[in-house]
């Protein structure tokens, strides 16, 4: 028997919605979506949700929540991640949402939110890889994962996002590149500090990424006019692949990023500090390359919920 199930990431960044017609043990979807509605906007600073971001994103979520009804989803699971998890005033946030949307909110750790994308993406990975290395550049934080026979065996979860180092770090113009480079040692120190050696150091076959910063820089290393996720994901990047799109960026300002195929404005400004924590994971885990994964956290909820109907 068939039953339609949805999921939404609210995240720091972005809202994410996947439904999908389950059967058995598989699935296949029927609508995707995503928004950028920055809820981490100016928490950094406050440690709070701000009233605006609040509202735009509560109100996204509502609106993802009636469309997956609206196409049938028996059960709609929502997870609100590193925004959310920080800030002082997540209950007025959560309370907000749960109001508008008539939907339960989940509130996951960050161990809880890696191990979710880890089920996500080894779902996808096709060979599957018998170990490797899985990190998350998110709005609000950053997620290492060392996966042996798919299972977790080491993880962490920084406090590293691209929402708070555009903030401290961007701007509306062309990169500085000497701005730049204090960004990228500043990550570099975070890394060395925060990654535990039984990560960056373990042998491990594969180092992959997810999220929007790694398929962005898939989607434009493949010089796609529209995304395709077909196409990117498994896609391998080299250094010296994402060494070009960093200057081909950085050589526009924030406007001409936002109209460059498969960049969508929402992340034009966030593209660079994505940029830079990949290269300096590529320079903490001493790799050359990555493969990169379109599936991620939504896809690990949908595991769950299957499981749950097992």
């Amino acid at each position: 028997m068939s039953a339609r199930l949805a999921t939404v990431d609210l995240g720091t960044n972005t809202v994410r919605l996947l439904v999908v017609e389950a059967s058995g043990g598989g699935w296949r979807p029927l609508h995707q979506v995503q928004r950028v509605t920055r809820l981490g906007e100016g928490q950094a600073a406050s440690g709070r949700l701000l009233p605006e971001p609040m509202r735009r994103t509560a109100e996204t979520v509502a609106e993802f929540s009636r469309a997956a009804r609206d196409l049938g989803a028996g059960r709609v699971r929502i997870v609100a991640t590193s925004a959310v998890r920080e800030a002082t005033n997540r209950a007025e946030f959560v309370g907000r949402v749960e109001a508008l949307a008539g939907e339960r909110v989940e509130v996951v750790s960050g161990e809880d939110e890696a191990r979710l994308t880890l089920k996500g993406v080894a779902s996808g990975l096709t060979p599957a890889p018998d170990s490797f290395v899985l990190f998350d550049v998110g709005g609000g934080s950053t997620e290492f994962v060392l996966a042996r026979g798919g299972e977790p065996v080491a993880a962490v979860s920084l406090k590293l996002g691209v929402v708070a180092l555009v903030e401290e770090f961007g701007e509306p113009g062309p990169v500085r590149w000497e701005r730049f480079a204090r960004m990228r040692e500043a990550i570099a120190r975070r890394l060395a500090d925060e990654v535990p050696d039984a990560i960056a150091r373990a042998e491990s076959d594969e180092l992959v990424g997810t999220a929007g910063t790694v398929t962005t820089l898939a989607a434009l290393d493949l010089g796609l006019p529209a995304y395709d996720a077909s196409r990117v994901h498994g896609h391998r990047l080299g250094r010296a692949a994402i060494e070009r799109q960093l200057a081909r960026l950085g050589a526009l300002d924030v406007a001409a990023r936002g109209r460059l195929p498969c960049l969508e404005p929402g992340r034009a400004d966030v593209i660079v500090p994505g940029v830079a924590i990949c290269l300096a994971v590529m320079d903490r885990l001493d790799r050359a390359t990555l493969v990169v994964s379109d599936r991620g956290l939504r896809e690990g909820l949908l595991d769950e919920l299957l499981g749950d109907r097992g």
